[in-house]
């Protein structure tokens, strides 16, 4: 716990900026909400291995809500409307970003009754435990219509060998194929592109020295 927040402070876990631009397009720091996903709040079952948790996108209005955009996300699944600036203020996010994991398991639970725990990956690469257990964590919290809210830190490439790269920041799970091995990103920098099929050991490692919430 104590790793988690140590390494979100010094790197300033909920800035989403890469190489100190502002990352998506130029107008990210003003878009208007984008929205994707299915607007039918329920779990969905897509095919053998494959599920997706109903839930609403919505773009990060400035460079540092990325915690509170995620956080919105994940709590539509629930059918929770939340503006991004009542959570912004439950979860203490200011222009240095919102702390950590911790924080956003500590609001989710206010709004779900308790649903969410937070998990660390302490190393610096994700052990093959690690992996595994997130992507189980991901299968369980999904096919329970509870989308993941992950903490990363660095680049990583999607199933299409696309990098997205940040020096901190916090987007949401919302679906997954594979049986878990690929999980979908939605992300709230990104209005262009919301949504990104990635590798969960990729993922797995773009959290790892951080945490997640599911």
């Amino acid at each position: 716990m104590n790793s988690i927040l140590r390494k979100s402070m010094l790197s300033v876990a909920g800035l989403c900026m890469s190489g100190g631009i502002i990352a998506g397009p130029a107008v990210a720091a003003h878009a208007a909400p984008a929205q994707a996903g299915p607007k039918a709040l329920s779990t969905v079952a897509k095919g053998k291995g494959e599920r997706s948790a109903g839930y609403e996108y919505e773009a990060q209005p400035n460079f540092f809500y990325c915690g509170p955009a995620s956080t919105r996300i994940a709590l539509s699944a629930e059918g929770k409307e939340v503006s991004q600036d009542e959570l912004a203020a439950k979860l203490g996010t200011t222009e240095n970003g919102t702390d950590s994991a911790i924080d956003i398991t500590r609001v989710l639970n206010e709004y779900t009754g308790g649903k969410y725990k937070t998990t660390e990956i302490r190393d610096d690469v994700a052990t093959k435990e690690q992996v595994e257990r997130l992507r189980a964590d991901v299968r369980a919290a999904v096919d329970q219509g509870r989308p993941v809210v992950a903490n990363i830190l660095g680049g990583a490439l999607d199933i299409d060998g696309v990098e997205h790269s940040y020096p901190g920041h916090y987007l949401t799970v919302v679906e997954y194929k594979d049986d878990g091995n690929t999980v979908l990103i939605a992300d709230p920098a990104s209005p262009n592109e919301p949504t990104y099929w990635m590798d969960v050991t990729e993922l797995a490692n773009w959290i790892a020295g951080r945490g997640y919430s599911s």
